[in-house]
């Protein structure tokens, strides 16, 4: 039997008893649980301070009793239970604990007696159903088996991300303190629920809750969110103001519900949503949380209960994403066509080509800004998709240098240039055609946008080898 600050086993310390098979020896010792590992589960070690001579344990009728003293204002409220491998047993001198078979955290409400089931990994008793997973919606009732200390009755209900089950609920428990339960089906990794003051992650607070599926426990932590590396995400550091004893994590019905109270007068409005990447928690002793594996944000109107965009900046991403298809992936590829196969049409080839190219370039440095803004809003790393974008530019840029500076057809290093000016135009368009399709992929818009512009790119194409393979045609 443990008792733990968080629900976790991993900092707590525990009771443990055993009577061998047919009670010819026993014992009972208290155990420090300072990790995962057998050598990190320390004997005669913990937080416990255990009433000397208290200490007994008895087999009787089957069923072995552990009696115990505890000398403490009030005990930790959150307790673990485990059971160990069969027939294996702590012996001298070592008496190393061998690996729990089962266990299950609860809480319990000592003043109320009253205790319900949380955080139970590796058994059955509160994963239930894999399907029962979807049950959560704002239309059913919320039924938690652990003990709460805000009226439930009256929470706000929204869905918050329909792609990953996300369900919050929330109230105004007094005029200074909100409640929140945000509800996730159990993903094997990290929820996260952050408060921002712009819509971004760098400078926002989140509240991070997991529960491990593999018998490491879980834990609720606040993180500041300082900047997009990993060490500037900061443990237990934060602005927001969370009520002492107010956090919660457990799992029900295949479910994270994670719940806290926050002292504020209005919280922001900002909402950010996150899902960590599978099988990766946090752990002692620094808590260093891994890279989301996927988020949202969204703007919450906490008075009517509804939500704006899902997303504030994806405005800004088609934005980005048209006018660079429009300019770098259309208008210039088009004025390569004409400035190739159209030169029979003097001077009209010349002015198309200077005017679609130069409004494709227009278009192509809006779509750079419009990428180099949105970088800073979401602060994510697409550290290829920039430097292509950069270097995209910069040849534009020589093309319209070389335009500029280009010599007479009757001059000796005209055909110089032409080849220089031809070559520069063919990778340009070659590296844009590729950042376009690894745009696309990044910004998760579907299949629908690669299709299009797919067939827009096979329609070009199919334009200039007709051109191409004409004058052959028109010979035989």
């Amino acid at each position: 039997m443990g008792f733990s600050a968080n629900g976790s086993m991993v900092g707590s310390s525990a009771i443990v008893g055993w009577v061998a098979s047919r009670g010819i020896s026993g014992g009972i010792k208290q155990y420090y649980l300072g990790g995962n590992t057998q050598n990190q589960v320390v004997p005669d070690k913990g937080n416990l301070q255990v009433i000397a001579n208290s200490t007994f344990i008895t087999l009787e009728s089957s069923r072995l009793y552990m009696v115990f003293q505890l000398e403490a204002t009030e005990p930790l409220s959150w307790l673990i239970f485990a059971t160990g491998s069969t027939g294996l047993f702590p012996a001298a001198p070592s008496y190393t604990l061998t690996k729990h078979l089962d266990k299950v955290s609860t809480r319990i409400d000592y003043s109320k007696a009253q205790l319900g089931s949380s955080q139970v990994d590796g058994g059955n008793s509160s994963q239930g159903d894999g399907n029962s997973s979807q049950l959560d919606t704002c239309d059913s009732k919320l039924n938690l088996s652990v003990p709460l200390f805000f009226d439930t009755t009256k929470l706000n209900c929204l869905p918050v991300w329909n792609s990953q089950g996300y369900i919050l609920r929330y109230s105004q428990s007094s005029p200074n303190i909100w409640s929140f339960i945000l509800s996730a089906p159990n993903p094997n990794s990290y929820i996260a629920m952050g408060f921002s003051p712009n819509g971004g992650m760098v400078g926002s607070s989140a509240i991070v809750g997991w529960i491990s599926s593999n018998g490491a426990g879980g834990g609720m932590k606040q993180y500041y969110l300082a900047g997009t590396t990993p060490n500037q995400v900061v443990p237990d550091r934060g602005n927001l103001k969370v009520l002492t004893n107010s956090t919660l994590i457990t799992s029900q019905s295949s479910r994270l519900y994670m719940v806290f109270q926050l002292q504020t007068n209005h919280p922001l409005s900002q909402l950010i949503y996150a899902i960590g990447p599978n099988g990766i928690f946090p752990s002692a002793p620094s808590f260093a949380l891994a890279q989301h594996q996927d988020k949202i944000s969204i703007t919450l109107n906490y008075a009517t209960g509804s939500s704006g965009s899902e997303n504030p900046t994806m405005n800004l991403k088609r934005i980005h994403g048209v006018v660079n298809i429009l300019g770098w992936g259309i208008l210039i590829i088009m004025g390569a066509i004409v400035a190739r196969h159209f030169k029979e049409w003097d001077p009209f080839w010349f002015y198309f080509h200077a005017s679609v190219q130069s409004l494709g370039f227009v278009l192509g440095v809006i779509g750079v800004i419009s990428g180099l803004v949105l970088n800073n809003e979401l602060h994510v790393d697409v550290t290829l998709h920039k430097a292509l974008g950069i270097i995209i530019l910069v040849l534009a840029c020589l093309q319209i240098m070389a335009f500029l500076g280009r010599p007479n057809k009757e001059s000796k290093v005209r055909k110089y240039w032409n080849l220089y000016h031809h070559n520069i135009g063919r990778v340009l368009i070659i590296l844009a055609i590729a950042n376009i399709f690894y745009g696309i992929y990044l910004g998760k818009e579907g299949s629908a946008w690669l299709v299009g512009y797919g067939i827009v790119l096979a329609l070009l194409l199919s334009i200039a080898v007709f051109f191409k393979i004409r004058p052959w045609s028109t010979r035989d």
